[in-house]
């Protein structure tokens, strides 16, 4: 008999819940534009994605020739207005995330949203989708104050104290994911369709998945 022994499940969002490229790169190519420089193609865009808006805008700018802080804030503002104000035109659920989650609630376990994107654009995000309601609770990069984003633990140990206790596991694309849930003693899977900054073997998960099918037969493997 197979047996499943998590909780809560955690998730990601930009790159492992959605595909939100499109968008993230509409707003980084709009920023650029307004900064006189030429936009950047979606693959370049995709390993600046995973730490944030602010970083995410950090790498863009370092990569076609720097600015000044001044400079820096005046975008980084620009950027969050545009992007706020597209937030959904492109971005969608990876195939089968949105039925691996209904399963996952149908069987008892909680989920949630765990992300470094701002609390507000991701509850903007998902709203608009209509998909808030598949997550118990949500915790944004800026949830838990300055300095306690992913990789820290303190947003998986937010998660689990939330959803009142129980053994749970992390689902992410990124080494933010995996190490933040490293250091809250949580498992961890890796999707390697997401914003990958390096082969996704080298990120150090527990395991790794292909296809959102394969995610509740891989919790079920590792519930011993």
């Amino acid at each position: 008999m197979t047996t499943f022994s998590f909780d809560i499940v955690g998730f990601d969002l930009d790159g492992t819940f959605l595909d939100t490229i499109g968008d993230l790169s509409a707003a980084v190519n709009h920023t650029l534009a307004e900064a006189g420089r030429e936009p950047l193609t979606i693959e370049q865009v995709k390993p600046m994605v995973g730490a944030g808006a602010k970083v995410m805008l950090e790498r863009t700018l370092a990569a076609t020739g720097g600015c000044t802080e001044e400079e820096f804030r005046r975008l980084y503002k620009l950027l969050l207005g545009y992007y706020e104000a597209h937030i959904a035109v492109e971005s969608r659920p990876f195939p089968g995330a949105v039925a691996a989650v209904e399963a996952l609630r149908a069987m008892g376990v909680k989920t949630a949203i765990v992300t470094n994107k701002f609390e507000g654009l991701a509850e903007k995000l998902l709203g608009e989708l209509g998909l808030r309601d598949r997550f118990d609770t949500l915790i944004g990069g800026d949830t838990m104050g300055k300095g306690f984003a992913k990789p820290h633990r303190a947003p998986i140990d937010e998660m689990i104290r939330r959803l009142g206790g129980g053994r749970a596991a992390f689902v992410g694309d990124s080494i933010y994911d995996v190490m933040a849930a490293k250091n809250a003693g949580v498992p961890s899977i890796a999707v390697s369709f997401g914003f990958l900054l390096q082969p996704v073997e080298e990120l150090g998960a527990d395991r790794i998945i292909d296809h959102y099918d394969s995610l509740i037969p891989t919790l079920e493997g590792m519930s011993v």
